[in-house]
């Protein structure tokens, strides 16, 4: 087969642009990340996903379709088998393909043998591994129902009961990549895919990055809005049921800090697949690819966690980080270039030279990675919400439904209403400006130049009309180019 490089897809969930100390947050703690955009990649700060959750934003950037194309718009709504995804791509293209991490792509009813070599488990030694789950349903944190920690995520310091590490999934993935990778076949290029769980809530970490994060920097949060007037039903609805109004700055800074923490232990597995690459000679064949599937809330408008379909550049806006294997030419740097996940399985095809058999809507980075170009998009697009009457989209399936003890309960009840709150609604992102469209209720535009925070709704004003009028056109021509996907396979007359 062709010489092709070996590629590593280090996928951290939930995890925020400015959780990068590149980025410009002074209190982040991200060596690893930040020396590979100095030095050997680049880094895209403005990227964005296509959903703001994980299972669609993990079936868009896995096939390069965005989430309208075939309704994969719902935690419930995964890839299947007559579906395009990269794993199965790159497996039957050849490569060895080692799956270890979260799922949130692939039906949990099918097998995932078509889709990888190796789904790494959940065993370490006989050790018992915690989870994320494990944290969240400890009521320690939590208090009592009506509680402002409710629903909060908060938890903080994790006790690792005197071990180096507190042994849950992402240390056990992470090492386990290490041991592939000083092991690893020969006679075939690595695929090794890492779909780890941090940040994403509840807020927990170990020490050493505990403490690793300077509270005196963490950055002030986004107020919420005055009245919630001119925002999505779905924002005032979640803030009003987490009850955090009664949290002084300083309990917010000390959730802040604790996400920065996690993001600080994500930067340091990180570091350490980067050794095992060095240390098994393969660094300079690999292409490594770090991306998130959405952001977080982190206290920004007095909430946490994320939504179904709003779309503020906390959730919508991920890092993005690529560095190719060194026969191809790099321009280190970061990067303002406005890019989308659905460009990574572009790139990926570009870096191995695979012709897809399906229509895709990425493009591939490499023009940036090689500094031959400086723009790639126009507009990032992002969307999610649902039709009324669409009872299969509530999310019905999830335990925070219709049960106030579920941790998503203010935000998945909510998506049960057939109010404006869970509307189906699209955002088109340029440099400056954000435009949303949304079915029954108002739209939403935002000058990202005087206001970044998108805090004041000008959708309203005359005085943006123009731009209001193009951007709508431009939305026009976003659905037109990705409506739908013909098979490239012809049928039988």
């Amino acid at each position: 087969m062709p010489n092709r490089p070996h590629i590593v897809i280090f996928n951290p969930d939930q995890f925020r642009t400015d959780g990068l100390a590149h980025a410009g947050n002074p209190c982040a703690v991200t060596p690893n990340l930040d020396a590979l955009a100095r030095t050997d990649g680049v880094s895209f700060v403005n990227a964005f996903c296509q959903n703001p959750v994980c299972t669609p934003s993990r079936c868009s950037f896995m096939s390069g379709w965005y989430p309208h194309v075939r309704g994969h718009r719902t935690m419930y709504h995964m890839m299947h088998a007559d579906e395009p995804v990269l794993l199965k791509v790159l497996k039957d293209a050849g490569y060895f393909v080692w799956w270890g991490g979260k799922n949130d792509l692939t039906p949990g009813q099918d097998p995932v043998e078509p889709f990888c070599h190796v789904r790494h488990g959940r065993a370490a030694n006989g050790r018992p591994v915690k989870s994320m789950w494990d944290i969240a349903h400890e009521d320690r944190w939590r208090g009592q129902p009506g509680s402002d920690t409710y629903y909060s995520f908060h938890v903080g310091k994790l006790d690792t009961g005197g071990e180096d590490i507190y042994h849950d999934g992402d240390w056990l993935h992470v090492l386990g990549a290490v041991d592939l990778i000083r092991s690893a076949p020969k006679d075939k290029p690595l695929c090794i895919y890492l779909p780890l769980t941090y940040p994403h809530p509840p807020y927990a970490v170990e020490e050493p990055w505990y403490s690793m994060i300077d509270r005196r920097k963490v950055p002030p949060r986004l107020p919420a809005p005055d009245g919630w007037t001119g925002k999505p039903s779905l924002l005032k609805g979640i803030y009003e049921r987490q009850r955090l109004q009664t949290w002084t700055e300083e309990r917010w800074t000390e959730l802040r800090a604790t996400y920065y923490g996690m993001c600080a232990r994500i930067d340091h597995q990180f570091g350490l697949v980067l050794d095992a690459l060095k240390q098994a000679g393969i660094y300079d064949d690999t292409a490594i690819f770090f991306f998130s599937d959405h952001g977080d809330f982190t206290g920004d408008y007095g909430l946490v966690e994320k939504t179904q379909n709003t779309f503020e550049d906390c959730l919508s806006k991920v890092p993005f980080l690529i560095k190719p294997p060194a026969s191809v030419h790099v321009q280190p740097r970061t990067s303002d270039a406005l890019v989308e996940l659905v460009d990574f399985p572009a790139t990926v095809f570009d870096l191995t030279g695979i012709t897809p058999d399906y229509t895709h809507f990425g493009r591939s980075l490499l023009p940036l990675l090689e500094g031959a170009a400086e723009t790639h998009r126009d507009a990032a697009f992002c969307e999610g919400g649902r039709l009324h009457g669409e009872t299969h989209c509530m999310e019905l399936d999830s335990s925070s439904s219709q049960v106030a003890t579920g941790l998503y309960w203010p935000r998945v009840n909510l998506q049960a209403s057939e109010g404006p709150e869970h509307t189906k609604a699209v955002m088109c992102r340029t440099a400056t400006h954000k435009y949303v469209r949304r079915l029954y209720e108002q739209d939403e535009l935002y000058d990202l130049t005087a206001d970044p925070g998108e805090l004041n709704n000008v959708v309203a004003d005359p005085a943006y009309a123009a731009v209001l009028a193009a951007l709508k056109d431009r939305l026009l021509t976003f659905f037109l180019e990705t409506g739908d996907v013909v098979p490239h396979q012809t049928d039988r007359r």
